[in-house]
């Protein structure tokens, strides 16, 4: 009987199962195995094995020191202003091996020593950097923008039915739709957000270019991102709400609890499974960042917004190498299964 019933799941679990593995497993192991050859687009060359040497660009990096300036006494010298001068290093390294050169990412100093970071594709750090930094910008925010609307469409107010549509409705709206209008309010010199900041300020408020600055470009984005995906959080944390027992809250507020005291101690220990759930699919559906850059700033300004998406998109399709396009979608891949994994762990931790 039981190996009855086992023959009957797997036949109800087969068609799920093929089209996972002929859509996600399938495509994921073409493309490991495209990561060891040297296909391009379009290319006349035949296709040839090259190893892990796509991988080497990716992500080969070393760290050289550069000994200070010294005069004929040994002693070290400095500038008009007394920092330490030292020894101009080449910007580009050139390698024996065939694969690109190294060049500079970054220079920190420890003490008199300075030290050169290279690599041989600057834009991968950069991306894999930028990347992180988009999902600690948009992570708390939108899901703190998500926790707080949940929290007011709950309560029976007048028109909580049109509010909740109004949330949740840049959540159905294409992203690129939504992009384009966004780098409107964006614009430096007609955008309503520098008009306004223009009306609060009294005109005092130089117009800001929020996606050609490189320090701003990221967050605004981020932003952005945070405002059109909150309200799709907000559905799942008032699914969660309405689901913690209403009697905890009257015998809170017979124990003398206030607003803030309910909400620490019934409705966070209430939501912690929906909460963890919100964190690991928005974490996720944050390293996969790519529209908005395309639309808004197609990577600028000075690769300050490019993502590890994006830059596998440029290098397979508009580079025409596909072969390393596709090593920067397995490293995204594995980061971000190492990423899910890491946050399942935790979770599991704090619960036990």
């Amino acid at each position: 009987m039981g190996a009855r019933n086992d023959k009957k799941g797997i036949a109800f679990t087969f068609p799920a199962l093929f089209l996972l593995g002929f859509s996600i497993i399938l495509p994921f192991l073409a493309a490991a195995v495209m990561t060891l050859t040297d296909q391009r687009m379009l290319s006349p060359n035949p296709t040839e094995f090259v190893g892990l040497d796509n991988y080497k660009r990716l992500l080969s990096i070393r760290v050289q020191s550069v000994p200070p300036v010294l005069d004929d006494a040994g002693t070290i010298q400095r500038d008009a202003e007394g920092n330490i001068r030292y020894v101009r290093s080449a910007p580009i390294e050139r390698t024996s091996d065939g694969l690109p050169p190294y060049q500079e990412l970054g220079v920190f100093s420890i003490g008199n020593s300075r030290y050169v970071v290279q690599v041989r594709d600057p834009i991968f750090w950069k991306a894999l950097a930028n990347t992180f930094l988009f999902v600690l910008f948009v992570v708390p925010f939108q899901i703190g923008a998500a926790l707080g609307l949940a929290l007011l469409v709950k309560n029976p107010i007048l028109g909580r039915t049109a509010f909740r549509t109004f949330f949740f409705a840049p959540v159905v709206t294409s992203m690129v739709v939504v992009s384009i209008v966004w780098a409107f309010l964006y614009n430096e010199n007609s955008g309503l957000i520098n008009q306004i900041l223009g009306v609060f300020a009294g005109g005092g408020v130089v117009a800001i270019n929020w996606l050609g600055n490189e320090t701003l470009a990221l967050p605004a984005i981020a932003l952005m991102s945070a405002w059109q995906g909150a309200g799709f959080q907000m559905i799942i944390i008032l699914a969660g709400l309405q689901s913690i027992d209403e009697q905890l809250y009257e015998a809170a507020r017979l124990d003398g609890a206030s607003e803030w005291q309910q909400f620490r101690h019934v409705t966070l220990p209430g939501l912690k499974n929906t909460l963890t759930f919100v964190v690991v699919t928005t974490t996720i559906a944050a390293f996969s960042l790519f529209v908005q850059v395309d639309v808004m700033t197609q990577g600028g300004p000075n690769d300050a917004t490019t993502t590890l998406i994006y830059h596998a998109v440029q290098s397979g399709f508009r580079e025409q190498d596909v072969a390393y396009g596709a090593s920067v979608a397995v490293v995204y891949f594995l980061l971000v299964l190492g990423v899910a994994l890491i946050q399942r762990r935790i979770a599991g931790s704090a619960e036990r």
